[in-house]
């Protein structure tokens, strides 16, 4: 089940999912959000007890590769990005099927549409440093991710609002404060904790926690309308003139800017 960017490991019971594109802050590109389909096609034959999702390097995802986005020719744009956030919306509306509990591992940065996976899992253990930022307005893309189908239910339709409308990032105290994170870990203790809680969730009788999870978890189907209507005002978005320039801005600042146009 391992790919260059994906891999996924079934050990005693549970399940762990891991970003690997460590180089580029785990960004979104089409072969890791493939990748994590076919992991969570997997896991949901595997049924393990639990599911860890994790990533490797310095943070958990910076959300969509801008830099990627940008090298598209702009008559491709569209098409590209809406394969690219569909699969998104596939890989949340899969998390939110999956018939196991699944615990989110997040340190560092989660911008953009990652914010997403991290939404769509259960329980979220979070490291002192971790932050969560949208990105869009600073941009100029439409919000994906379940910036607005997930997070204001989370935390809240003002806050959600404030935060993506003022491109603030919510620092992990905060986060934690406001629900979006269920626990916060000393600095270099967040496998540590993840490793309690999902030790908890080994003993937990298995049909209960299915009927859990169905009762609990945001409502799929409107999740998915949700998605949807994110999708085609990304995609209505990202061929504009605001976003060509947003973009190039954004690269001219990161250093990053590429173009093979």
């Amino acid at each position: 089940m391992n790919t260059a960017s994906v891999k996924y490991q079934l050990a005693e019971g549970v399940a762990t999912l891991t970003l690997n594109r460590p180089q580029r802050h785990n960004a979104l590109v089409q072969e890791m959000l493939d990748g994590l389909r076919d992991a969570l096609a997997r896991c949901r034959e595997d049924r393990p007890a639990a599911l860890r999702l994790r990533a490797e390097g310095r943070s958990f995802s910076s959300g969509g590769d801008i830099a990627a986005f940008y090298q598209v020719p702009r008559p491709a744009r569209a098409d590209y990005a809406r394969r690219l956030v569909g699969t998104l919306n596939d890989v949340i509306l899969d998390l939110l099927h999956l018939p196991v509990p699944t615990v989110a591992e997040v340190h560092g940065m989660v911008t953009g549409g990652s914010l997403g996976l991290v939404l769509a899992c259960d329980i979220v253990v979070a490291g002192p440093r971790a932050h969560f930022a949208p990105w869009y307005t600073a941009v100029g893309f439409s919000p994906d991710g379940g910036w607005t189908a997930l997070m204001p239910e989370r935390i809240g339709r003002g806050r959600a609002l404030e935060v993506q409308l003022t491109n603030r990032r919510i620092e992990a105290k905060e986060a934690l404060a406001w629900g979006l994170v269920n626990y916060l870990a000393e600095d270099g203790c967040v496998a540590e904790m993840t490793d309690e809680v999902v030790a908890r969730l080994r003993t937990a009788k298995t049909a209960s926690v299915r009927n859990t999870l169905a009762l609990t978890r945001p409502y799929p189907e409107r999740v998915a309308r949700g998605l949807q209507m994110e999708l085609e005002q990304f995609v209505a978005r990202i061929d504009s003139d605001e976003a060509e320039l947003g973009m190039a801005a954004f690269l001219e600042r990161t250093g990053t800017r590429k173009t093979n146009r």
